[in-house]
């Protein structure tokens, strides 16, 4: 049967559709290697990241599960070019190529993100000041709410803002020192500088230890 002009021009897409799912497959296959196995000198992701790509929390290593691909594969490039220091992901970064970094992050934004374990207890009363912080904000200093840019309970804003509901407290406090200290600079227009210079300590500890387990209904917090 002879195709008519529109019909190829259909079925010539959707072709080009099927081989472009095919390689993204295939991209975030090769991203599990890497993360599993690691390759070329460079050590398996989930060394650090922990099984399951859930995180270390006591370590401060973050979860990547479930965190957009664009923001995944821009960390590495920042990471690569020195604009997020880190004595550990420097050199790893930089021994990936564009493609590695591009299917890593394939494979980590394949996986299901983080959500609250059924029954889990609200958090302490240190984080219920870390909830006020993380969906008000404080006005008094002139600070946003964390979810005015994250996103809804932190599940994040492609391609800048990542899910941070769940990030263990450990590894969003040292973030937000780095923002402090300015070891971070990848923040667009200077945003996350700015909002955690007017943090203190005793905010910045509470507001981690809401993050990492932001399990209060009555705050209207649950992801």
């Amino acid at each position: 049967m002879k195709l008519t002009h529109t019909q190829a021009i259909q079925t010539a897409l959707c072709l080009l559709a099927l081989a472009q799912a095919g390689l993204s497959h295939a991209d975030a296959q090769a991203g599990a290697v890497i993360a599993k196995n690691g390759t070329a000198g460079i050590a398996a992701c989930m060394q650090c990241h922990g099984g399951n790509d859930v995180g270390n929390a006591a370590a401060g290593f973050p979860r990547l599960a479930g965190q957009n691909v664009d923001y995944l594969a821009k960390q590495l490039a920042d990471f690569k070019a020195k604009l997020r220091t880190s004595p550990l992901m420097g050199p790893i970064a930089s021994a990936l190529s564009p493609t590695q970094m591009k299917d890593v992050a394939d494979y980590y934004a394949s996986l299901p993100g983080w959500k609250p374990a059924p029954g889990t207890p609200p958090g302490s009363a240190l984080s219920v000041r870390g909830a006020q912080l993380a969906q008000h904000g404080n006005w008094d200093k002139g600070m946003p709410a964390c979810f005015a840019c994250h996103g809804v309970n932190g599940a994040g804003i492609a391609p800048h803002f990542p899910a941070i509901a769940g990030q263990g407290a450990v590894y969003i406090a040292n973030q937000l020192k780095n923002w402090q200290t300015g070891a971070r600079l990848t923040d667009p227009q200077g945003l996350m500088k700015a909002v955690a210079d007017k943090l203190s300590a005793d905010d910045i500890s509470a507001v981690s230890a809401y993050l990492e387990r932001p399990t209060n209904p009555a705050a209207g917090a649950t992801p």
